[in-house]
């Protein structure tokens, strides 16, 4: 045996007879790069993200409505499954406008992205540029302008007003994600679609919106989003006894945050949480076909 095969073999003896190979250097420089800059920022950036939500949590569950805890109790949520019948008929209002204005936002901007991407007509890129302006256009104006317009044509305020406001910005979204989908299509399965003698409704319903609906599911949740949280342009647009939830807390925490809206705050978390971890084995069905 010669000198390097001994020396090899010390070593391999001393490290628990495992034998030094390329795999298993690459795995202990791994190991010491665990700790590194970048895993302590990105930390610290979560801590700063959800330091929030754990103090909003903490204080629901405080006695008292200071911020000093003086015990821990479930009064609070008793104040609010039991005696807030106002706020409860606020968060339905924020369902229902969600749920409805997102489904037909999602209907009108689907049928928008096919028919820009389908088509070719002289006002396209017009088209596409004017449907992006409620994303970018600020709130304020937004709600303002739409205030005024009901005003013109005599519209009460009221849910309707909101559902119709829901559905003018939540649209942009829908159209911009249908769009997305719709740039990686590929046209040639239209073709083939044609050629076995599929007609255009039969070729719109059973292959163009199947092959979107990753793009469809997605704004459509998107848009639920945007309306549950909105609250300048439903400000404008409100009127007596139509209050939506983000607009019933502006007016509930004018002389300090309610513990109540701390306890309804854990529950919607909580809620959120669940109902994306359900819908998450859903969405990659979706994503898949």
């Amino acid at each position: 045996m010669n000198f390097r095969a001994i020396v090899h073999s010390m070593i391999t003896t001393l490290r628990g007879n495992k034998p030094v190979t390329e795999a298993n250097r690459h795995a202990r420089r791994a190991i010491r790069k665990e700790i590194s800059s970048s895993r302590v920022i990105f930390m610290l950036t979560i801590i700063f993200l959800f330091m929030p939500l754990f103090v909003l949590l903490f204080y629901s569950f405080n006695s008292s409505k200071s911020t000093n805890f003086t015990g821990f109790s479930f009064v609070w949520y008793e104040e609010l499954f039991l005696h807030s019948r106002p706020l409860w008929r606020a968060f339905w209002n924020s369902i229902l406008i969600a749920l409805s204005s997102a489904s037909l936002a999602t209907v009108l901007g689907t049928m928008g992205a096919i028919g820009v991407n389908w088509y070719r007509f002289k006002s396209r890129s017009y088209t596409q540029t004017i449907s992006f302006l409620p994303m970018v256009l600020p709130e304020i104006i937004i709600g303002v302008s739409l205030s005024i317009f009901f005003a013109a044509v005599g519209i009460p305020l009221g849910l309707f007003t909101i559902f119709i406001a829901h559905v003018t910005f939540n649209m942009p979204f829908v159209f911009l994600m249908v769009t997305a989908r719709l740039d990686e299509f590929d046209f040639s399965i239209i073709e083939a679609a044609h050629d076995l003698g599929a007609n255009e409704k039969q070729t719109l319903l059973k292959v163009t919106i199947p092959m979107c609906m990753p793009g469809i599911v997605s704004g459509f949740l998107t848009a639920v989003t945007i309306s549950l949280e909105d609250f300048v342009i439903t400000y404008f647009v409100t009127g007596a006894g139509a209050t939506t939830l983000p607009v019933f807390i502006n007016s509930a925490i004018r002389h300090g945050v309610s513990p109540v809206i701390n306890a309804l705050s854990v529950v919607m978390i909580f809620g959120t949480i669940i109902l994306c971890y359900l819908l998450r084995n859903f969405l990659k069905y979706i994503a898949a076909k």
